[in-house]
């Protein structure tokens, strides 16, 4: 075979180096620039972006936000952190899901030119940013799978998992529970759920774990390469999975979701795929931090524990009272499709408006004393940590599940844990929990 001439190689050379490096600099590189200009003047949409890795307590800027009003206009976009503004916004049609296209100028062409195939969480056909007509048919086929009966189905096996995982912890010293179990916990599951062998559970949580900065904006540029190794890694480990659930059918959900029909039409590679992701990327991420958040917390109020022990039928009500006291994740964007009003404030057409979900859940308009962490909360569960509307969490009936259970059997076990000096938060932006959790056992 001929070698290549050198224009050629010289094409393959601008595929292989420069485009990452475009793809980089468009997405990540020059919003990263922008959003520390904007933090360093005060704008709150800057600074939210910046101390949202830091790992500090944004009460008080969310506290900011919503007494400007509604909707916040800043130097770089709109956001809210009111209730009823993100829930307006969420359930409206005159909003969808944040899609950038390729303009007509330089930067368009640039973005085109440099773009990649790599399956994305936040790219179709992902259901985070589909729409109708393409999401109606997408999620009706997935609902069909992952129905509250299909979940309630995995309860023993889940507690069986958290059994396992509790007999193994050594008691003789410091354990890291994110690491010997809020992590290990969700991934088993999910593993079940997509049919993974045992002997690849270690695969698909380093995938998992080296996914999560994928739904960052102004990555570094170490990171960035570090999430498309990972995306790149996934589908190509995903594409052989794939194939052998297809010639040996198991009993899991993914098996069912690959021979799911809706007038004889079934799901894409592509689409199963990108399902697939989304329940790794979204399903294990969230949990492990839901399952963080909730033992912190939980160590660190002694009353909020007896009254579990009084009442162990507030486990349920627990759950959402740690999703809505620490959300899981931060907020998630919308672009308006037309011009509108939210809460009486005009909204332009083609702008985003971030929607800070944790914020939200901390509006005093809707809950009581919302900077208290009380597990008897009447209306705990009308947090906003799932989203709402057409995007509302495919798997927040699982994720319920898994963080009743798991928290319940961990204290059960171990009512007399403490939390030991050395914790500390994940920098990831979008997704908001512990990196690492130093307990003492007894």
């Amino acid at each position: 075979m001929p070698n290549p001439s050198p224009a050629r190689a010289l094409l393959d050379r601008a595929e292989r180096h420069v485009k990452p490096i475009a793809r980089w600099g468009i997405n990540h590189g020059l919003p990263r620039v922008v959003l520390r200009v904007a933090a360093r003047r005060g704008d709150l949409q800057g600074r939210l972006a910046v101390e949202a890795t830091t790992g500090t307590d944004l009460t008080g800027l969310f506290d900011d936000m919503r007494s400007r009003g509604p909707i916040v206009t800043s130097k770089i976009g709109y956001l809210t952190a009111r209730h009823t503004a993100v829930k307006e916004i969420l359930t409206s049609d005159a909003f969808r899901t944040i899609r950038f296209l390729p303009g007509a100028g330089l930067l368009g062409k640039l973005t085109t030119w440099s773009a990649s195939d790599l399956l994305h969480p936040v790219q179709p056909p992902s259901l985070l940013v589909s729409e109708p007509p393409e999401h109606t048919r997408y999620r009706k086929l997935v609902t069909r799978v992952f129905t509250v009966r299909a979940v309630e189905r995995l309860r023993d096996r889940t507690q069986e998992i958290a059994d396992e995982l509790l007999d193994r912890l050594d008691l003789s010293k410091p354990v890291d529970l994110i690491e010997a179990y809020c992590g290990l916990l969700p991934v088993t599951v999910i593993s079940e759920i997509l049919g993974v062998p045992p002997e690849e559970r270690a695969t698909m949580l380093a995938l998992g774990s080296a996914a999560a900065p994928s739904l960052d904006l102004g990555l570094s540029w170490r990171v960035f390469r570090d999430v498309e190794s990972t995306l790149a890694a996934f589908d190509s480990w995903l594409t052989k999975h794939l194939d052998t659930l297809r010639a040996n059918p198991g009993d899991n959900l993914l098996s069912e979701l690959i021979a799911a029909r809706e007038d004889g039409v079934g799901l894409t590679e592509r689409e199963l795929k990108a399902t697939a992701g989304l329940v790794l990327a979204a399903g294990f991420e969230t949990t492990v931090n839901l399952l963080g958040n909730g033992i912190a917390l939980l160590a660190r109020h002694s009353s909020q524990l007896q009254n579990l022990r009084e009442d162990p039928g507030l486990w349920g009500n627990t759950v959402d009272e740690v999703l809505r006291y620490d959300s899981p994740i931060l907020l998630t964007g919308r672009m308006c499709r037309r011009d509108t009003e939210i809460c009486g404030v005009p909204i332009p057409r083609d702008t985003v408006v971030s929607t800070v979900l944790a914020g939200a859940n901390r509006d005093p308009e809707i809950f009581d004393n919302p900077a208290a962490f009380d597990v008897t909360r009447p209306n705990a569960r009308d947090h906003v940590s799932f989203g709402a509307g057409r995007h509302y969490c495919l798997g927040a009936s699982l994720a319920r599940m898994e963080g009743e259970i798991g928290l319940r059997a961990i204290f059960d076990r171990f009512p007399d844990l403490r939390a030991l000096p050395g914790a500390r938060r994940r920098t990831t932006r979008v997704l908001r929990g512990f990196e690492n959790l130093p307990i003492a056992l007894k």
